[in-house]
């Protein structure tokens, strides 16, 4: 649907008839110079059809600059979006012990934090309809990605992220701090915080259960993740496995904390050891936690405004050109002239 924002600058339209007749005309003044050959300069312009031509283009390049003030849009057709009144944050950990290598991903070992990108990620593209944001946290905690409904970006830099970029440490209370102050900013119905960690608080300034009590007061629900197995086989000497050990490489997770937070806000506590697992937890966050599948529709717009503005420019451009192009074909009647009258002469 095409329509006009400001229809009535139309208005305008016959302010240049108004301020001919309103405005004084200017007295002529007489020459300070005559010219002799005043009558051809006189016909420089190429005589009544050029001034036609001239207000024609006039009042076409004034009726394009008011349409293009008019600001014209079009309207596409509707496009049905889905509406939630859900905020959700997700708060993965980036600390130094998330290179650990005790997942698998195709029969082959991988770092915790490969295996985290690749459910989370899929788990954000499931989410239509929520507001997402995205939360990374070391020994410092900072907001990624702010809430929005543009998942593709959010997993792109949940992909993006990279170990130690926040430090070494785990300050998980900072990191359910900064949560809940970005989901508190925003009015919902129902606010949600998924925080994936594999140790313990270890840094920051607030504790982890009083950040919980923050999220209690503000009505936030918390579902926390640990992530991490529980046996791993580290090589010996040279790769080999002369001299191996098995070693449990999540004994600093503090299971017992993670779920005091969720048991404070509402939410549950999950333990992955592998992507399977991990990948089962967040299909179970979606059914506890399901897309609303009410839609909302709007119309794409697009300003059309630039088109009238470039052709009133283009037909100024040709406007001033005119006089120009006169102005060469002067001298060439002149001499046209003179070689005339030289032959009559003789």
């Amino acid at each position: 649907m095409f329509e006009f924002a400001w229809p009535w600058v139309f208005f305008l339209a016959p302010l240049p008839l108004l301020a001919r007749w309103l405005l004084p005309r200017s007295k002529p003044m007489s020459s300070a110079l005559k010219v002799p050959f005043y009558s051809e300069l006189s016909q420089r312009g190429g005589g009544e059809q050029s001034n036609l031509l001239n207000l024609f283009l006039l009042i076409l390049i004034w009726l394009l600059l008011i349409s293009a003030a008019a600001r014209p849009r079009w309207y596409g057709e509707p496009i049905s979006q889905p509406s939630s009144a859900r905020d959700l944050l997700i708060a993965v950990d980036i600390s130094g012990s998330m290179e650990t290598p005790d997942m698998v991903i195709n029969g082959r070992p991988a770092m915790r934090i490969n295996a985290v990108k690749q459910v989370v990620g899929d788990f954000v593209e499931r989410r239509k309809g929520d507001r997402l944001g995205l939360v990374l946290f070391g020994t410092r905690a900072y907001l990624q990605a702010p809430l929005t409904y543009d998942r593709e970006t959010v997993e792109t830099l949940l992909k993006e992220a990279q170990i130690g970029f926040a430090g070494q440490g785990t300050a998980i209370g900072d990191a359910i701090g900064l949560s809940v102050k970005r989901l508190t900013q925003r009015p919902a119905e129902q606010r949600v915080l998924i925080l994936l960690t594999d140790g313990a608080n270890t840094a920051g300034e607030v504790s982890p259960l009083k950040a919980a009590e923050l999220a209690q007061q503000a009505g936030i629900t918390v579902y926390t993740i640990g992530v991490g197995a529980d046996e791993m086989v580290q090589p010996g000497l040279l790769g080999s496995r002369f001299g191996s050990r098995r070693i449990n490489p999540s004994r600093d997770l503090d299971s017992k904390t993670l779920k005091e937070i969720a048991d404070k806000t509402g939410g549950r506590y999950f333990r992955a050891h592998n992507p399977q697992e991990l990948a089962e937890i967040y299909a179970e966050l979606d059914k506890l936690e399901p897309v609303e599948q009410e839609a909302e529709s709007y119309r794409p717009m697009k300003s059309l405004f630039t088109w009238p503005l470039s052709i009133a420019l283009l037909l100024a451009g040709i406007w001033a050109l005119i006089p120009l192009a006169s102005n060469f074909q002067l001298p060439a009647r002149r001499e046209e002239t003179s070689r005339n009258n030289g032959g009559q002469a003789q």
